[in-house]
């Protein structure tokens, strides 16, 4: 498969199916374990292919900025020289890390050297140092805040924690950016009187989630101690979750299973097991309520029901999340893994689907869950 090259939408549902299995039966992802698998590194690289086709796609572009005069009247490419592709900027962002994760865990992906390449000549100091300086001017501190800030800081502890020559350049490169955020969010957080609740963007609670892990991975104890506090404050007294309000027509995050994923990053297993048995007095007789059931999506070309393939997806991880934290006799994990296996088939059928609408994104969702990208523990390097 050349880099560029699409492959049928059938081979593609094969990639991400098979891509699921690998991960229900517990296997990592490597070439080796792709290749044992029968999952093959050239099938693995359909998901870098995907995000290549957006990453030097500079329209169809929502550029959600504030215009401060005429000058700011300026192409994408021009304000974002980084992350101008992909419809918007933090897609762009985390299409970036998905192709740096896949040759980070797969290094001997096909065309390997042409994917290098094309994130080469986007990670650039100088590219990068104008992402940053984007962010200086008052109107555009809170530009993408707070999950394109979540996303650029997972980015960046993926290339920290990559011991490879390009990983370091990239790292070295994305500095300037990474410290404004973290400067930013380390500003921001003790302003936020409440958490925002929703199933899209500015959720707060998959922010802290991706911040306490690039916290941990990069040894930043301010940021953590930030963000675990808060996360604290915000979702430790909620109880009775009503899981029937969920979803939304257009939600790719369901805001309770967020903010269940984030509190296994921050308390005890026991303190954890007991915060759930109150947010789910009803898991224990095996009810889920409306996170047992997949979404439904009516239309793959309307760019906000498309949304809702990504909550299947971001469901599956969050659902898988959740049993992690758990004792392994726990009887709560069987209700929350067959939950999983629901979610990621429903999430992986639509992953390719032909529209940019749902393609310019979903492969980094896909690509986070079969990875087990908010299960591992990143170390920088």
């Amino acid at each position: 498969m050349r880099v560029g090259s699409t492959p049928g939408a059938s081979s593609f549902l094969v990639v991400g199916m098979k891509l699921m299995r690998m991960i229900v039966l517990g296997a990592s992802v490597s070439a080796a374990a792709l290749a044992a698998d029968g999952m093959d590194p050239e099938r693995a690289a359909a998901f870098v292919q995907l995000a290549l086709k957006g990453i030097d796609r500079e329209y169809p572009n929502k550029p959600g900025q504030t215009l401060r005069d005429e000058k700011d009247l300026m192409s994408p490419k021009a304000l974002h020289p980084a992350f101008y592709g992909n419809f918007d900027w933090h897609s762009c962002v985390h299409g970036h890390w998905l192709v740096v994760r896949l040759l980070r865990l797969a290094p001997d992906l096909p065309h390997a050297a042409e994917t290098r390449a094309v994130i080469g000549r986007h990670l650039t100091a100088q590219n990068l140092a104008a992402e940053a300086a984007y962010f200086e001017p008052k109107e555009n501190k809170s530009f993408e805040r707070m999950y394109g800030w979540a996303w650029t800081l997972r980015l960046a502890a993926e290339l920290k924690s990559w011991d490879d020559p390009d990983g370091r350049q990239w790292a070295k490169a994305i500095e300037p950016l990474e410290k404004k955020i973290v400067a930013l969010t380390k500003e921001f957080l003790p302003r936020l009187t409440y958490p925002v609740r929703t199933g899209v963007h500015p959720d707060t609670a998959f922010a802290l989630s991706q911040i306490i892990d690039y916290a941990r991975a990069t040894g930043d104890a301010e940021l953590e101690r930030i963000a675990a506090a808060r996360a604290r404050d915000y979702y430790l007294a909620d109880k009775n979750y009503p899981t029937s309000y969920e979803p939304s027509g257009e939600d790719f995050f369901s805001p309770g299973l967020n903010e269940a994923d984030l509190l296994r990053r921050v308390l005890s297993r026991d303190e954890f097991s007991r915060w759930l048995d109150g947010f789910l007095p009803g898991l224990r007789a095996g009810e889920l309520g409306n996170w047992a059931k997949a979404a439904e999506v009516s239309d793959l070309t309307d760019p906000r029901i498309v949304h809702l393939v990504g909550l299947n997806l971001s469901r599956a991880w969050t659902l898988r999340g959740v049993a992690s934290a758990l004792a392994a006799n726990d009887p709560r994990r069987a209700t929350l893994e067959a939950a999983v296996k629901v979610h990621e088939a429903a999430g992986f059928k639509h992953v390719f689907s032909g529209t940019y609408e749902g393609e310019h994104w979903l492969a980094s969702f896909a690509v986070y869950h079969v990875s087990n990208a908010g299960l591992e523990n990143l170390k920088v390097r």
